[in-house]
């Protein structure tokens, strides 16, 4: 993705922290109800079965649409698409607080939460632009630190804050002060100077591709929130899961042969790049293990909703202090050795909570261990892949022997050393284009 930027317009602190707030209006405020939605279910009259899609609708219809929303920043311009998150966010945290009990309860907050997740998908690759387009140097560096903050953190104190709103002022005023937050930000970031991508030629929108797999992620959810209700060999079940693999199989064959495909199948014949989407993906989907794991203390335990966000109190702090932990380990390790604990702990955590047998004192400890050890290392930041310069000469290295690199181990450093080995320079390197991949 390339991007412009402006020789005229440097990014300031009231642009980035507007930006942070429609972060945190999805992280901190949105993803509360991974907490406190046996709350809403029961004051709004719904059966945990459809909260349950509520809640993680806003995620499927977040993840759906970020790439196709970031790619239409590029051209349309990123404080545009930034704008209409902003509305997004106002008008969905507004329907979910505003929601009647009783029928139409439903109904508002299955729009307000689809309307969120439309939010985060055009904030979160907006704003992220802009960041890169609008800072520099250090100044870059600190703003992508405190938009980490804002979504890391938000999500580390989500079931922290929202357990403790609805038990002492309401669950309600968390979606209402989430919009007055998105207000606030949309002021601040009101006025930038628009941001775009060169334009492509050629380029056509992938409409087809965008509906395959939306109609395929929409079955695949529904099937399995309600696959268990309805019976998993029921005519309905049956049905939903023909319907996704017809669909995902459509949407491969579409986007195999498409040059403006949203999704490029051919990046995972690099599987160094495959690894790492995958690590990635379990690494995130791990936020859906707390919400089971909230479903679980409160409703099997008697728990109420602020007794459980407490005990979620270390892995907001762990997740807090894993962004700067995490920049120094790939700093002095690589982003592979990190990349590898970070699994294999995450794994550990989730065995932790695995059995849910026992009485509830001994499975609230392996919650707080799982909170505070595992799941908050998917907080540590990962270098965004790079692409090989073509018009770059390649850098040539002289192979050491296994021998030598032996001997210089164990072997004093002699009084005389020898001559270092010549080796034929380089040619000279060109100069840094003004636009950048990322």
């Amino acid at each position: 993705m390339e991007y412009a930027v402006t020789d005229t317009y440097r990014g300031n602190d009231r642009l980035l922290f507007g930006i942070i707030l429609g972060v945190l209006a999805f992280w901190l405020f949105a993803q509360t109800t991974l907490n406190i939605a046996p709350a809403m279910a029961a004051d709004l009259q719904l059966e945990q079965s459809f909260m349950n899609i509520a809640v993680s609708i806003t995620a499927l219809f977040s993840g759906i649409f970020i790439v196709v929303i970031g790619g239409l920043a590029d051209r349309v311009g990123r404080v545009r698409i930034l704008m209409l998150g902003f509305v997004f966010s106002i008008v969905g945290s507004l329907l979910v607080g505003l929601a009647p009990s009783g029928a139409m309860g439903g109904t508002f907050l299955m729009l307000g939460r689809i309307f969120q997740g439309l939010s985060a998908a055009f904030i979160m690759p907006s704003s992220l632009a802009l960041v890169k387009a609008y800072w520099d140097g250090a100044e870059r560096q600190r703003a992508i630190s405190l938009w980490s903050m804002g979504s890391w953190g938000g999500s580390g104190f989500a079931a922290l804050f929202g357990g403790l709103m609805a038990e002492n002022i309401g669950w309600r005023w968390i979606f209402i002060i989430a919009a007055v937050v998105s207000l606030v930000g949309m002021l601040m970031a009101r006025g930038t100077p628009e941001s775009k991508a060169p334009p492509k030629e050629g380029y056509k929108f992938d409409l087809l591709g965008v509906l395959t797999f939306m109609v395929t992620m929409v079955a695949l959810q529904i099937f399995a929130t309600q696959g268990a209700e309805w019976g998993w060999t029921s005519p309905a079940s049956l049905g939903l899961l023909a319907a996704a693999v017809i669909f995902g199989f459509s949407f491969y064959k579409i986007e195999s042969g498409n040059p403006n495909a949203f999704v490029q199948f051919r990046l995972f014949g690099n599987l160094t790049y495959t690894g790492a989407t995958i690590s990635n993906l379990l690494l995130n989907a791990t936020a859906g293990i707390i919400m089971v794991a909230m479903l679980l203390l409160q409703q099997g335990g008697a728990m109420t909703a602020q007794k459980a966000g407490l005990l979620t109190i270390g892995y907001a702090v762990t997740i807090m202090a894993f962004i700067r932990v995490g920049e120094k380990l790939l700093q002095r390790l690589g982003p592979r050795k990190p990349m590898l604990w970070g699994s294999y702990i995450v794994g550990l955590s989730i065995i932790l909570l695995m059995p849910t047998n026992l009485m509830l004192g001994a499975y609230t400890v392996l919650a707080v261990i799982s909170f505070s050890l595992g799941l908050a290392w998917p907080s540590m930041p990962r270098p965004p892949p790079m692409r090989r310069c073509r018009t770059c000469p390649r850098t040539r290295r002289v192979p050491v022997p296994a021998s030598t690199r032996w001997r210089r181990r164990w072997e004093r450093p002699s009084a005389s050393p020898s001559p270092p080995r010549s080796i034929p320079p380089l040619p000279a390197i060109p100069r840094a284009y003004a636009g950048s991949r990322a």
